[in-house]
């Protein structure tokens, strides 16, 4: 896993999978680091979908959605970021895949919060997750940061505190576009 001390570098035409629990603080930092037209949101996603940023019920459509619009600017060669949970291994195979495809870059960016901040903060917000799933969604990530190496990602970066997430700095770095062909 890659440390942060000197902080992230991305290729201008990366895929950048946000994983972290509900709370612990994917969405802020995709607002102060990218444009908002790179990122992919799966809440976003879900409010237009469905009935709020909250339907669970939407998500079939809501995730076939996502990894279309993936695709797109991927062929495209823009830089992608995906801000969604991405604590199931599945869905995150599926987007690495889908980048590898495409001879992209698979950056992961990894919210290692404890669960009582990722709870502290869903409870200042309107729209609330229910505790359980944030816990779940907890141990998804401990369960699977040993093998985040394996899945196929460039480099991994794991952010271990709200001062981690508030003060790292993002590093875009250009360079040549392969354009793969679409499939």
């Amino acid at each position: 896993m890659s440390a942060t001390a000197g902080g992230i570098e991305i290729s201008s035409h990366a895929l950048v999978l946000l994983i972290g629990a509900a709370g612990s603080g994917k969405s802020s930092f995709a607002g102060r680091h990218f444009a908002p037209g790179d990122v992919i949101s799966s809440d976003q996603l879900r409010a237009l979908v469905g009935e709020s940023e909250s339907d669970q019920r939407a998500n079939a459509d809501v995730f076939a959605r996502l990894e279309s619009f993936v695709h797109d600017r991927l062929v495209a060669g823009a830089l992608t970021v995906v801000d969604a949970t991405n604590t199931d291994w599945m869905r995150r195979a599926a987007l690495i895949a889908l980048a590898r495809r495409h001879d992209r870059p698979v950056i992961g960016i990894v919210f290692d919060l404890p669960l009582d901040v990722c709870l502290a903060q869903i409870a200042t917000r309107r729209r609330r997750v229910r505790a359980a799933i944030v816990r779940q969604q907890v141990a998804d990530i401990h369960r699977d940061r040993a093998r985040l190496d394996l899945e196929g990602f460039a480099a991994i970066y794991v952010l271990a505190s709200t001062n981690q997430v508030e003060r790292v700095s993002v590093e875009m770095k250009k360079g040549p576009v392969s354009r793969a062909l679409s499939s």
